[in-house]
């Protein structure tokens, strides 16, 4: 199994830097396999989310695109796909951040009744509470 560095994952989608993208994409199509699949890790996909914001300037609903479609392939295996898939949702039909869901997703898994937050828009799910209600 290889895993998959932000700036790898990065070049393949978008395609824009020519030697690097042709790179990535001949890793990604001729290394990752259904048998021997491509790694992502929690952080690499909230790194993705940002760099496709802040860098490409890609909407909400084109990043929770392109994360569904990360999901379906078979030839990539993503850290806890579940969490991912239910911060997914959240991020779909709120204001929050696909990180702050993942971390709030997440910390549910291990246990967590409630993150503690000063975030607004991730005080407004259920898995955070603004730190003054908790006072």
């Amino acid at each position: 199994m290889i895993g998959l560095d932000t700036n790898v994952l990065v070049r393949y989608l978008v395609q824009d830097e020519p030697i690097q993208s042709k790179q990535a994409a001949r890793l990604i199509e001729h290394s990752c396999t259904a048998d021997a699949p491509g790694w992502i890790n929690l952080v690499v996909l909230c790194e993705l989310v940002w760099v496709l914001t802040s860098g490409y300037g890609y909407t909400r609903d084109a990043i929770a695109d392109v994360l569904a479609k990360l999901l379906q392939v078979t030839e990539l295996l993503i850290e806890a796909d579940d969490a991912v898939v239910s911060a997914l949702q959240l991020y779909r039909s709120s204001k929050v951040d696909f990180a702050d869901a993942l971390i709030g997703i997440r910390n549910r898994q291990v246990g967590c009744e409630i993150t503690a937050t000063f975030d607004r828009a991730a005080s407004a799910i259920d898995e955070f509470a603004a730190v003054p209600r908790l006072l």
